[in-house]
C-alpha cells in the first residue's frame, strides 16, 4: 500500500514548496522566512517528522509543524549561507551545520547555543569565489565519528563528535566533494563513498585513503553529484550523475551492494540536468525521491527499481525531503 506523505522541495529564489498529497500538488510554505530565499539544506528530525531544519542565505530556520511556519534560529550563522545540516545519530540535540564560505558550527543543546570547532578549511576558491561545506556525515555505529565534504577542499574527519577536525583523503580523484555516504560492514571498517566532479571514490579506512571508481567508463558521464541510500538498508545506494553543472542531461546509478557494483536506473526519460538530491525516510524505505538541479522530480515506490516523473517542475532545486 502506498503511504500518504508530505514532500518538501527547497529551491533557489522561490523558497520551499510543500506537497500534502504525495507530490500531486504543491504550494509555497515560507511563512516566517523570506519568500524568495535560496534553500540549500533541508533536514528532517530523526524522531519527529513535523520538525525540519532548513538552511538559507540568511541563516538557519526550523519548523515544528511540518512547514506551516518557520522560525529563525538565533546563531552565529545569521546572515550566512547554510549548505548542510546534520542531526548526529543517537542524540538529535547534537546538530552540525556547514556554511559557505566553509565553516562548521556545532550545537549540543538542540540549537539553543552554538560553537565553532577549531578547523582550518580553505575558504576562497577562484572558480566559485568561496568554498562550501556540501556534505555532513556521521557513522551510525560510532556517532562520535563524523566527516565533512567541502567543495572545493576535500574531506575532513572528526573522531570526537565534531569538536575537532582534521583533513583526510589521500588518493581522491578530486578535492571537489559533492556528497558523502557511509555503508556499515558488520564490524569491519565502514565503507565511505564520496562523489566528486570527475568520479565516485571509495574508502575502507575511515577516509584516510580513497580509490576512484572510474564511473565514466561504465556510464555516459563521470560528473557525480547527489548521493543517497535507503533508510534501514544502507547497502542500497543511489548516485546522481550528469554531463556537468547544471548540465543538460542526467541519470541515476543504483547499487545494492554498498557501492561495489552499479547499474543505471530505469528512469522514464533522461533527466533535464544532473541529479542533485535524494530523499528517503524510515517510515517507508521503498519510497525514494530524486531531483535534478534544473527542477525535475522523480519518484520510486520500489527502492529504486522503477521511477516515475512528477508532473510539477520547478526552476532550480537544491534540497529535497519527504516525511510521513
Amino acid at each position: 500500500m502506498k503511504q500518504a506523505h508530505r514532500l518538501y522541495v527547497g529551491t533557489i529564489g522561490q523558497g520551499v514548496f510543500r506537497s500534502l498529497d504525495g507530490g500531486e500538488t504543491f504550494a509555497r510554505a515560507c511563512d516566517g522566512m523570506f519568500v524568495e530565499c535560496h534553500v540549500r539544506a533541508l533536514t528532517v528530525h530523526p524522531s519527529d517528522p513535523r520538525t525540519l531544519y532548513l538552511g538559507t542565505e540568511q541563516g538557519l530556520y526550523f519548523t515544528t509543524n511540518g512547514a506551516d511556519s518557520w522560525t529563525q534560529i538565533d546563531s552565529p550563522m545569521d546572515g550566512m549561507q547554510i549548505w548542510s545540516v546534520l542531526f548526529v545519530p543517537g542524540n538529535p540535540n547534537i546538530i552540525l551545520a556547514g556554511t559557505c564560505p566553509s565553516r562548521l558550527f556545532l550545537s549540543e543543546d538542540g540549537g539553543k547555543t552554538w560553537a565553532e570547532p577549531d578547523v582550518k578549511m580553505e575558504r576562497d576558491c577562484p572558480r566559485i569565489m568561496h568554498t562550501r561545506v556540501t556534505s555532513l556525515l556521521a557513522d551510525p555505529d560510532h556517532p562520535q565519528t563524523l566527516w565533512a565534504g567541502v567543495e572545493i577542499d576535500g574531506v575532513y574527519h572528526s573522531g570526537n563528535g565534531g569538536r575537532g577536525w582534521q583533513p583526510v583523503g589521500n588518493g581522491l580523484s578530486s578535492r571537489d566533494i559533492h556528497g558523502l555516504i557511509v555503508v556499515p560492514r558488520n564490524g569491519k571498517s565502514a565503507r565511505l563513498l564520496a562523489s566528486t566532479n570527475n568520479d565516485l571514490n571509495v574508502s575502507l579506512d575511515g577516509g584516510l585513503t580513497w580509490q576512484p571508481q572510474k564511473m565514466g567508463h561504465r556510464f555516459p558521464w563521470s560528473y557525480c553529484r547527489g548521493l543517497g541510500q535507503m533508510a534501514g538498508r544502507p547497502e542500497t545506494a543511489f548516485l546522481g550523475m550528469g554531463d556537468w553543472v547544471p548540465g543538460s542531461v542526467g541519470t541515476i546509478a543504483r547499487s545494492v551492494d554498498g557501492g561495489v557494483t552499479w547499474e543505471e536506473a530505469r528512469l522514464p526519460n533522461r533527466a533535464n540536468s544532473t541529479i542533485w538530491n535524494f530523499a528517503t525516510h524510515a517510515a517507508e524505505p521503498d519510497l525514494v525521491y530524486a531531483s535534478s538541479v534544473a527542477g525535475e522530480i522523480y519518484r520510486s515506490w520500489d527502492g529504486g527499481e522503477n521511477w516515475e516523473k512528477l508532473a510539477r517542475e520547478f526552476g532550480e532545486i537544491r534540497a529535497l525531503a519527504w516525511t510521513p
